[in-house]
């Protein structure tokens, strides 16, 4: 068994990420990696955010997926700066994979670049893709248990968006036993908790405007 075989995969990984990370800081971009199980409304999120936040920042997406670029063109309707990776079996992004996606970006015109990873609660947590933070993505309809079952996900995110807060009437799920797991993974990460589908979106708009702005000061 060949362990440094892994090692150097996994460091070739992050020299890319570092350089990725380079790039976007000396253009001034904040850059986040979404992650999140299929159906949480990762996409669905990224539409409403370009809807909500078009004219005041330029966002622009990488959208992973493991095939069609259906995500991307809906994406597409909003902004222009949307680059579509299909990873065919692969559960999750990896650094060179957004490396040349970024270059089909015109960095120079973002303020944001939001890595929308393939849906999956556990692959990609381990990846460094060259980002600021990574996000992670529940929703109600999902149970709430899901933290607890995924722990290095919520170990691992700056933040954790709840998604479909209007289902709460309409579906099993303890808000107060999801709260709690979170809270007892990690206490630094900030929750908030929205119903992209009824367009409460105000904590999740504020949040991305602050990071930016701190993005700037840097």
């Amino acid at each position: 068994m060949k362990v440094q075989v892994v090692e150097s995969v996994l460091k070739l990984n992050d020299e890319i990420a570092a350089l990725n990370r380079e790039s976007l800081r000396k253009q001034g971009i904040f850059c986040l990696d979404l992650i999140g199980g299929p159906g949480c409304g990762k996409t669905a999120l990224l539409e409403a955010t370009l809807r909500a936040l078009k004219g005041k920042l330029r966002l622009g997406v990488l959208v992973g997926d493991l095939a069609t670029t259906r995500d991307a063109e809906r994406l597409a309707r909003w902004t222009d700066q949307v680059v579509q990776i299909n990873t065919g079996k692969g559960c999750h992004l990896d650094a060179n994979q957004v490396r040349q996606a970024m270059a089909r970006l015109d960095l120079a015109k973002l303020d944001v670049l939001v890595i929308e990873n393939v849906g999956n609660l556990i692959c990609p947590v381990g990846f460094d893709l060259g980002q600021d933070v990574k996000v992670g993505m529940f929703s109600v309809a999902e149970g709430d248990d899901k933290p607890a079952k995924h722990p290095p996900l919520v170990h691992e995110a700056s933040l954790l968006l709840l998604n479909k807060i209007d289902l709460l009437p309409y579906v099993p799920f303890d808000l107060q036993k999801f709260r709690a797991d979170v809270r007892t993974l990690n206490s630094q990460a900030e929750l908030l908790e929205i119903s992209v589908q009824k367009e409460q979106l105000e904590p999740w708009v504020t949040w991305l405007g602050n990071q930016v702005k701190r993005e700037v000061n840097l």
